[in-house]
């Protein structure tokens, strides 16, 4: 049984920082690629960032990227999404997701997700 279990989420001022977590369990956490989406009401989930297995290589989208940073620790089966320079616009929530082989940039390639964490980003 996977699980994935996200946090770090929470209200911020524009401008500020927050780091999101989500811990695996159930799986060789190295093999699998892992990505990070939104979800803002009234929207479609949409691709923030995505990191592969072992390599680690990372790719993200364009209204986040330079703000944003993915990251992995395969010693402890958790991926982390480092957040700066929050936007108003970055309000959602977010989930992390997991799927075996290369990583993808759309949330029908993830086979598993968390619940979600909240991230409200104040004006």
């Amino acid at each position: 049984q996977v699980q994935l279990v996200e946090s770090g989420g929470g209200l911020v001022q524009a401008g500020g920082s927050l780091r999101l977590s989500c811990a695996v369990s159930g799986r060789t956490f190295s093999n699998y690629a892992m990505g990070w989406f939104r979800q803002a009401p009234g929207k479609e989930r949409e691709f923030v960032a995505a990191i592969s297995g072992s390599a680690g290589s990372t790719t993200s989208s364009d209204s986040v990227k330079g703000r944003f940073t993915i990251s992995r620790d395969n010693a402890k089966n958790t991926v982390h999404l480092q957040m700066n320079s929050l936007k108003p616009e970055d309000t959602a929530v977010y989930y992390c997701a997991l799927r075996w082989g290369a990583s993808r940039t759309y949330a029908g390639g993830y086979n598993y997700w968390g619940h979600g964490t909240q991230v409200t980003v104040s004006s």
